[in-house]
């Protein structure tokens, strides 16, 4: 449904109309928010807009999708992540986070491919163990670069911006290199 008359590598565009409904100018046809989940999860490129306003709204949009499936009882989202995120808001990080959390999401998705893999190749216990172990190392690196622990309020105050940017950076680069010897 998502791209009848859409060529490969098309980006849909939906149109939401004040009624609240969404529009498929792919396929002419009114769809839910469901079928936008059901096309996140095909990998459908699509950007939605305001119908009135041309204002792209695709955030807002993924953003309600994961509050549906999270009030439907699929939670996925712990609660201490959610708090911890929202703590990051008016954060010095903030501007960091988004590009953080698309990396950590391909790392994860590379590490989920490798665990099909060796599940598929009748592998077991090692290759998972160790890919869980990593990624272990790799929460544990991320939550110490987002909310440093063992500082005093008054340290955390006194450490420049450029003297935090040199710590994620160094931390970035030893995710980076465990992260490589996964690969290898």
């Amino acid at each position: 449904m998502a791209k009848r008359n859409a060529q490969p590598g098309d980006k849909v565009t939906i149109k939401k109309y004040a009624n609240r409904r969404l529009y498929n100018t792919s396929s002419s046809s009114y769809i839910t928010l469901d079928d936008l989940a059901a096309m996140t999860r095909e990998g459908t490129d699509f950007a939605v807009v305001d119908a009135k306003s041309g204002e792209d709204i695709t955030h807002s949009i993924l953003t309600q999708i994961i509050m549906d499936e999270e009030a439907s009882g699929k939670q996925m989202l712990p609660v201490s992540f959610l708090r911890d995120l929202i703590a990051m808001y008016g954060n010095s990080m903030q501007s960091m986070m988004p590009q953080y959390l698309e990396a950590t999401m391909s790392n994860f998705r590379a590490n989920q491919s490798k665990i099909q893999d060796a599940l598929k190749d009748g592998l077991t216990g090692n290759p998972i163990a160790k890919m869980a172990e990593t990624n272990l190392a790799v929460m544990r690196a991320v939550g110490e670069a987002i909310l440093p622990t063992g500082k005093t309020a008054d340290t955390a105050e006194s450490t420049s911006d450029s003297d935090e940017i040199a710590a994620l950076r160094k931390q970035m680069a030893e995710m980076q290199k465990k992260l490589d010897e996964i690969g290898k």
